[in-house]
């Protein structure tokens, strides 16, 4: 391995890795297994090696594949399916990804199964027969959690309950070891390479959300939520640049409020590591029906908007990688 001339310029390093990496060095990993699914597995990771943007896209609430025995035990699958998943929001996170080059993390396990945005403690234990979580053990539980969207989502507003009654432990441990566990180990090991890589990484969290009402009286609502949880997970520049470049692609954006980003960014962000996290909550209503149900022609924009936005800032976390005072090595020719 040769050490890479550290006097060019990140927009430079992100170039040439592009044009180096070719169009066959993306390796494709599906992990996990979805409990009663019959082998399906759980998320499936598109980790370019070498990585050709420091840059990963996840996508964790898109899961569509409801095994027979889930949907047996749902009161109503079909509107509480939709009214938990981000929708088709793994479209655009996939357009985008194929277009850039970034590594891309999509979950198959439905929300309503898991919630990988959750801990694996934030469970209402009223929901286990005997009210036992299994092996994860934790006394307090999240807010989240009490208005019934925790690890595994109870109730929705307006819909009550979810659930025919109450679950086995031993189902909700299968659904850890299954999909939980392997998603987020999925997740933090590929962060790892690439920012040993880079020298930095970012993490964009890709979410959807339903309309949102207008914050004041004649002010139009907001159709973007960026979430760092109050520059906790994401440095001031990159999220400042975020909340730019989709102000100037025309949409509505809000930053924290009303998501600042949940259990995804508070694990695995570490920004004073190399390791930045990004929430970034679309509205449906710019790329599904008016029905909220399938991808409009929209789809297109939205994804153009991820796309440029994956490439404006993955110049500068190349950047802050590239001035990190330690010399990073690049496997080129062994490659």
């Amino acid at each position: 391995m040769a050490n890479f001339d550290t006097g060019r310029s990140a927009g430079q390093l992100v170039r040439m890795e592009r044009k180096e990496r070719g169009a066959g060095d993306s390796h494709s990993e599906a992990g996990g297994e979805i409990p009663g699914s019959r082998g399906k597995a759980a998320y499936i990771l598109v980790d370019p090696a070498p990585s050709a943007l420091p840059v990963l896209l996840a996508v964790p609430h898109a899961g569509r594949h409801y095994p027979d025995e889930l949907l047996q035990s749902m009161r109503n699958p079909g509107l509480a399916g939709l009214r938990l998943e981000d929708r088709h929001i793994d479209g655009v996170a996939k357009l985008a990804a194929r277009r850039t080059s970034a590594a891309l993390l999509v979950a198959h396990a439905p929300r309503a199964m898991i919630d990988l945005n959750r801990a694996p403690g934030d469970l209402d234990r009223d929901m286990v027969r005997g009210g036992d979580g299994g092996a994860q053990k934790q006394t307090l539980v999240g807010w989240r959690t009490r208005s019934g969207l925790g690890l595994i989502p109870r109730r929705l507003p307006g819909f009550g309950e979810l659930w025919k009654g109450p679950l086995d432990s031993a189902d909700v441990e299968a659904r850890l070891q299954g999909v939980h566990v392997p998603y987020h180990r999925a997740l933090g090991g590929a962060l790892a390479r690439m920012r040993a890589r880079w020298g930095a990484a970012l993490l964009l969290d890709i979410h959807s959300m339903p309309p949102l009402p207008a914050r004041f009286s004649g002010a139009p609502a907001p159709v973007c939520v960026l979430g760092d949880r109050f520059s906790m997970s994401c440095s001031g520049g990159l999220a400042a640049a975020a909340f730019d470049y989709l102000s100037d692609a025309g949409l509505m954006v809000a930053h924290n409020r009303p998501y600042a980003g949940g259990y995804v960014l508070e694990r695995h962000a570490a920004p004073s590591e190399g390791i930045h996290a990004l929430q970034i909550e679309f509205c449906r209503s710019l790329y599904l029906d008016s029905q909220l149900i399938e991808p409009s022609e929209h789809l297109q924009v939205v994804a153009d908007m991820l796309t440029g936005l994956v490439r404006h800032l993955a110049e500068q976390v190349a950047a802050m990688g590239h001035s990190g005072g330690s010399a990073r090595r690049w496997n080129l020719a062994a490659e």
